[in-house]
């Protein structure tokens, strides 16, 4: 205990700063709790060291949806002759793009920052790190030093884009999400290392504003977790739009420097191929953010992969610890962080809340999008789970036929009961159209409820009629 108070002292502070909640990271689990609990008359402090809000809606989900919407209004004026429409010559600005996307990202960070306001959380700017149990120094951004003490701790740091220890990788400077989102022009010829959910996302941008596209993956296909027809969809898909993608390849060097021009040395079923463009995109997985913020020091564990070991309630073995969000090992979407808000926020206050069960919709942002809830067909057959299975063509989709885009499928699985088992769409307004399959998964509705409701006409998700009118 002697050599805690000689840290916090040598800080520069010899007594720290108290609150009730002390939340270090602004994400959605983070910044949720802390205006919930601080209306709640809690005393509370959230050191957020860059991005006000955390990365959503700076340097992820609404950033690079904004961009991708912007990428989408260009195919619609590639393909405009096939709407009656003339066109001149056009080009893309990328610096317009890029403004656009910042200022609604300004836009984004007055909200959060009025949100503090309102709620009484004192938003501390700086780098955090703990320097003793429930402890933490900040070194603020207007050059100062705070020491925060809290009653009760939540850790939200987030994660960021893996750079793994591919020689030259590093040196090569690539983009992440966060560099290709202020591009101020249209790379050459971008290369993407990995084909997730951000490599896959880009790859199409990218190609609609200009870029000719690599994707490399080192599986045997694009969404290789996935069945076989979205993996076959989403080949067919970039196909089409002239999107090159090499599978089953491990990069094993990089040379050059992206944004100039960039060698990728790639070994390929046993022989090696040699990939050259102007800029290379690392999209290639994502690494929880709790290096270098003294975890040791507070007595927080970390799992194998570099997680906050927490149960199911989201607490730390250290007393009146909590993590949430990526950083914890929640499945990495925003939705989930702000899901486990509300597991944090509810135990804090003594409750018994908890993880476990709950249902985990995502969607990937190509056009078609791909959306799905519950169980693939792949999942219930490894699970042993029997099923029925409901599926169609998008072109039996009447608002799918009049908006002429009936690339894509949707379908379902069916359980004995007749309640649905899990729900996917590779089609227009994916997304949207889960979110009514979703609210009768969590009613426990048949899927005959859907099947026989009525719905306007003509809409996307109409087309729930006779997806459940094929169950077999």
């Amino acid at each position: 205990m002697n050599e805690q108070k000689q840290k916090v002292q040598s800080s520069g502070s010899s007594k720290p700063e108290e609150y009730d909640l002390l939340i270090l990271g602004s994400g959605a689990a983070g910044k949720l709790t802390s205006w919930t609990l601080a209306k709640k008359g809690m005393k509370t402090a959230v050191v957020e060291r860059k991005y006000v809000g955390g990365a959503c809606p700076n340097i992820a989900c609404l950033p690079s949806k904004n961009v991708i919407h912007t990428a989408k209004v260009a195919s619609y004026f590639h393909h405009s002759e096939e709407f009656g429409i003339s066109k001149d010559k056009w080009k893309i600005n990328m610096s317009a793009v890029r403004d656009r996307k910042r200022k609604m990202v300004a836009g984004l960070v007055d909200i959060h920052l009025d949100l503090y306001k309102k709620s009484g959380a004192e938003l501390v700017m700086g780098t955090g790190r703990f320097i003793a149990p429930k402890t933490i120094q900040v070194a603020t951004n207007d050059g100062g030093v705070r020491v925060l003490h809290g009653k009760k701790v939540v850790i939200n740091t987030g994660s960021r884009a893996t750079l793994d220890a591919t020689p030259g990788l590093r040196e090569a400077n690539p983009l992440t999400h966060v560099e290709a989102l202020e591009l101020d022009r249209v790379p050459e010829h971008l290369l993407v290392l990995g084909g997730g959910y951000v490599g896959m996302e880009f790859a199409q941008a990218m190609r609609r504003f200009g870029s000719r596209v690599t994707v490399i993956e080192r599986n045997a296909r694009l969404a290789s977790h996935e069945d076989d027809d979205v993996s076959e969809a989403l080949h067919a898909l970039f196909k089409d739009e002239g999107i090159d993608v090499l599978t089953n390849s491990q990069v094993t060097r990089v040379e050059g420097k992206s944004g100039q021009s960039v060698k990728l040395h790639v070994n390929r079923g046993g022989s090696t191929t040699v990939l050259e463009g102007s800029d290379l995109l690392a999209s290639a997985g994502r690494t929880p953010n709790t290096d270098s913020i003294g975890l040791e020091l507070a007595g927080v564990e970390i799992t194998s992969h570099g997680h906050i070991k927490v149960n199911e309630r989201l607490e730390k073995t250290a007393p009146d610890v909590w993590a949430g969000g990526d950083c914890a090992g929640s499945p990495y979407f925003t939705h989930i962080s702000e899901n486990d808000f509300r597991v944090l926020a509810e135990n804090i206050l003594g409750g018994n809340r908890v993880t476990t069960g709950r249902q985990v919709p995502f969607c990937l942002y190509t056009d078609p999008e791909f959306a799905r809830i519950g169980l693939s067909e792949r999942e219930a057959r490894e699970r042993g789970i029997e099923y029925r299975l409901a599926k169609i063509p998008l072109a039996m989709v009447l608002r799918a036929q009049s908006l002429v885009e009936t690339r894509g499928f949707m379908k379902a699985l069916i359980g004995k009961d007749d309640r649905i088992l899990g729900y996917t769409g590779f089609c227009t307004e994916a997304g949207e159209i889960m979110g009514a399959i979703q609210v009768a998964m969590i009613a426990g509705l048949p899927y005959t409820a859907l099947r026989d409701a009525i719905f306007t006409h003509p809409t996307m998700v109409e087309g729930l009629i006779p997806l459940f009118s094929s169950v077999q």
